[in-house]
Parts: structure tokens; C-alpha cells; sequence
């Protein structure tokens, strides 16, 4: 990470063309992490061009007390988080205007394919917070550490979020499948 500061205070002292760099590195990640908060890749797309634009105009104010991608990944979050309410507001408004049922469009579609129903019921219930927090370390897999750095937390009270939502989860999905966990072992472990 050493090299990631270096080439920040190069950007920061006038060298422009070395964000090319930080851009390389970090356009995958960030575009992952879009994906799976926005659930749709046009959107997420979209988004990381605007996050990296977003970090470059920022990159004065950049101080490293915390690690680069904790600063990029919450410039990340609050950009995703600003998208979503967004789309919430026009789905609100669209509903107004049309009430009849919308089609599912092909993310929807790839989603159902993806994820069992009951899966992605129990995620939908999650709150955008809790949605982070599981995309943070179950998909980017960064430590309670690196999500503090991020969220602004710290790692014991992430590590406890974390339990309660895997709980939320799992109990979410016992009620939409109308079996418990327990059950799914014992007959699972009565085949193997």
C-alpha cells in the first residue's frame, strides 16, 4: 500500500497523469462493489466512472490516516447510497403515475436465476446499512478492521452488526422456506 500513497502525493503535487495508475488499480474493485450494492451493472458502471471522478477532484483533501481504498470505498458508499434513494424516490413516483405491474427487466430476471426466492427475500429485507456491511465482508471480504476504516466504526461493533444481520438472514429465510436451519442439517447429514 506504500506504493498507492506514493503515487497519491505525486497526483497531489501536480503529476495528473499518475491517477491513471491509482484508476487501474482500483476501477475492478470498485465497479464489484457497485454491482452488488446497486444490483444492476449499467448503474454500476456509471457509478465508478463518477466515483473516480469524484476521488481525483477530491484527492487534495485526501489525508492518510486512513488506508486509500477505505477513503475510496466511502466516497463509494455514499454514492451508491445517494443512487439508491434516488431510485426509490422515482420508483415511488412511477407507482403514482402507473400503478399497473412493471415487467421485470433482465437484471431481475438474472437475479432469480442467480438466487434462490428465499435468498433473496431475506436479503431484501435488509436495510441499505446492513446490505453494506455483508457486501464489505462477505463479497469485497475486507476484515472488520478495514470496514471500520470505512464505515466509521469500530471493528468489535461491526463484528456484532455482522452476526445480527447473518441471524436476520438466516431467520428471513427459515420463514420464506418454512424450515429451519437445523432440519436442513440433520437431513442433509442423514444423505451424506
Amino acid at each position: 500500500m506504500k506504493e498507492v500513497e506514493a503515487v497519491i502525493i505525486r497526483v497531489q503535487k501536480g503529476e495528473t497523469e499518475q491517477y491513471r495508475w491509482i484508476v487501474a488499480a482500483f476501477q475492478q474493485p470498485v465497479y464489484r462493489y457497485c454491482c452488488r450494492v446497486l444490483g444492476n451493472r449499467e448503474d454500476a458502471e456509471d457509478a465508478v466512472q463518477d466515483i473516480l471522478v469524484k476521488a481525483y477532484q477530491s484527492l487534495r483533501r485526501y489525508k492518510p490516516t486512513v488506508s486509500f481504498s477505505a477513503w475510496l470505498y466511502r466516497i463509494a458508499w455514499n454514492h451508491c447510497l445517494n443512487l439508491l434513494r434516488r431510485r426509490q424516490l422515482q420508483t415511488r413516483i412511477m407507482r403514482f403515475f402507473r400503478p399497473e405491474a412493471v415487467s421485470a427487466g433482465p437484471e431481475q430476471l438474472m437475479d432469480k436465476r442467480l438466487y434462490s426466492p428465499a435468498l433473496s427475500a431475506a436479503l431484501a429485507q435488509l436495510s441499505l446499512e446492513e446490505r453494506n456491511i455483508l457486501v464489505l465482508r462477505v463479497f469485497e471480504e475486507l476484515t472488520f478492521q478495514e470496514m471500520g476504516e470505512i464505515l466509521n466504526s469500530s471493528p468489535n461493533a461491526l463484528h456484532k452488526r455482522m452476526e445480527r444481520i447473518k441471524r436476520k438472514v438466516r431467520e428471513n429465510m427459515e420463514a420464506e422456506e418454512g424450515i429451519s436451519w437445523d432440519e436442513k442439517k440433520s437431513a442433509m447429514s442423514t444423505k451424506i
